[in-house]
């Protein structure tokens, strides 16, 4: 009868072997060292949350998995932990093409300006710290027009965080937890690893 003591090839209680009773592991290694193991991951989160699906293999997206539902509660917990205020900025002045306005001072050309009045959102402490947390996270995403691809001109940042918070927090603020899916699509050629989709429910 089997008691729930695992005994070595010697015949001996594991627990006495190791001094205590072995334990799984807490997370999946990937064959990665550790430094390369978190930079696989925060790739493929990045990815997952700017695009709402990747394929990779199963082990990597259930790791994924863990870290994207965890930033996605994260968001959805403080969504509208944030207070509205105005404040004055600066802008340059456009002309009907798009172009800056210039004008003459002490016989230099330079950009002219008006100040506008903006709201802006101001995070709570919470709030602040949750975007501090996602940061960590996620990297940051330059998208590039199809037609100037390998110029700066026309490329623009995109802002992730404020994406979970304004587009995911509202979209799964129903919904507790289980904010990911894996649908298998069989077995990748050369290594036989099965991969999968990780999408966003």
């Amino acid at each position: 009868m089997y008691h729930g003591i695992e005994k070595s090839g010697l015949g001996i209680p594991l627990a006495d072997v190791f001094g205590k009773e072995p334990k799984m592991a807490k997370y999946r290694k990937l064959g990665k060292t550790s430094d390369q193991r978190k930079a696989l991951l925060r790739n493929q989160v990045t990815g997952l949350i700017y695009k709402g699906k990747i394929i990779t293999t199963q082990a990597r997206a259930k790791e994924v998995m863990k870290i994207a539902d965890g930033l996605i509660a994260l968001a959805v917990k403080e969504k509208d932990n944030y207070e509205t205020v105005k404040v004055s900025v600066k802008v340059p002045l456009k002309d009907k093409d798009g172009k800056r306005v210039k004008e003459v001072v002490d016989g230099k050309k330079v950009t002219k300006f008006e100040t506008v009045e903006k709201e802006i959102k101001k995070d709570m402490p919470s709030r602040l710290h949750a975007r501090h947390q996602m940061l960590k996270v996620l990297y940051p995403v330059t998208e590039v027009p199809a037609k100037a691809a390998g110029r700066k001109k026309g490329t623009k940042e995109v802002d992730l965080v404020a994406k979970l918070f304004d587009e995911y927090g509202p979209k799964y603020a129903s919904r507790n937890g289980g904010y990911t899916r894996i649908i298998k699509i069989g077995q990748r050629k050369g290594d036989g690893a099965m991969q999968v989709v990780l999408e966003l429910v």
